[in-house]
């Protein structure tokens, strides 16, 4: 890193969390996307950097990479992580990097949409300690992490790992070697135990129902013992009170009538049924993975609830 980079990234880890998108514009040159946050006493570095959209870079968190920073939009990569290597790293849309997790890049880290990292996974394209010139060996490769894989906490990867598309890999495993699409995979080396489209359950319109339902109960529960959302009631709609503002959160089904609200109060629907949309402008389609681009404290608890229970990441509807 040469002394201005030097400057900037040392910089960018005490100023204000507002002011280090236009940081990176202006001294960098990076591209960086739409509601975009980096972190208090978070820093990043690249040879060319790219964020997408609604992306967010957690506080106490190092990016430092000699090579090309790209992360997709609406990706997450949480606090007390650290990225550091001579290459780059390339996470695509969606994805997300769990707390204190280790990232090596010297050579190329590349991650795919909608995956994710668990809480402290350690990633490592290279090994080496022990003097080469004595005999002793060094490996260096890549590591790629296909679209929709999920590596569970505790994830090592070693130098020249490949994990395939829609695959899931166990707390604690260890991958040396290639991992196969479809596969859900464990153990020190991580072998292959079972076929993901096997595991995963079809959703038919009826199901999709049940999961809603069920998701809005747990949410309630959560919220009732934790939030500061208060529970006013449960049925036939559930209401919950948010300083003095009263809502009803509603589930427009997949196929059947849409239920009768209350229109004394906002209600917030989650919507089962294809190309539909409420005359309410707090929503969250199940469908489409899309919300309103409203916020309001009941809807946005809800959208970071789904997400952080249930997986469900949810795009912006544009204005």
């Amino acid at each position: 890193m040469n002394l201005y980079r030097a400057i900037i990234f040392s910089l960018l880890f005490i100023v204000p969390p507002a002011i280090k998108p236009a940081i990176l514009r202006i001294c960098c040159g990076a591209q960086i996307g739409r509601g975009v946050s980096i972190g208090w006493f978070a820093t990043v570095m690249g040879r060319h950097i790219s964020i997408g959209d609604y992306s967010a870079i957690r506080a106490l968190t190092v990016i430092n990479c000699g090579g090309d920073l790209s992360i997709g939009r609406y990706s997450i990569i949480s606090s007390f992580t650290l990225v550091y290597g001579a290459d780059g790293l390339r996470i695509g849309d969606h994805s997300y990097i769990g707390p204190q997790s280790l990232i090596n890049t010297e050579e190329e880290v590349r991650i795919g949409d909608w995956s994710a990292l668990g809480a402290r996974c350690m990633v490592y394209t290279h090994g080496s300690f022990l003097p080469y010139t004595e005999g002793y060996w060094v490996r260096f490769a890549p590591v790629v992490i296909g679209n929709r894989v999920w590596c569970a906490a505790g994830v090592f990867l070693h130098p020249g790992a490949t994990i395939g598309d829609n695959s899931f890999v166990n707390s604690r495993s260890v991958v040396s070697g290639e991992i196969p699409p479809d596969s859900i995979a464990e153990g020190n080396p991580a072998q292959v135990v079972n076929a993901m489209s096997r595991a995963q359950r079809a959703i038919t319109p009826r199901r999709l129902d049940a999961i809603a339902g069920q998701m809005v109960r747990h949410f309630l529960s959560v919220a009732a013992a934790h939030g500061d959302i208060r529970v006013l009631a449960e049925q036939p709609q559930p209401l919950v009170r948010v300083g003095r503002q009263t809502y009803q959160i509603a589930v427009a089904p997949a196929a059947g009538d849409i239920p009768a609200v209350d229109h004394t109060y906002l209600t917030i629907w989650l919507v089962c049924r294809p190309n539909w949309r409420p005359p309410s402008d707090l929503w969250l389609d199940l469908n489409a993975n899309r919300r309103s681009p409203r916020h309001t404290a009941p809807l946005d608890a809800l959208c970071v609830f789904l997400q952080r229970y249930y997986g469900i990441q949810l795009e912006y509807e544009e204005r």
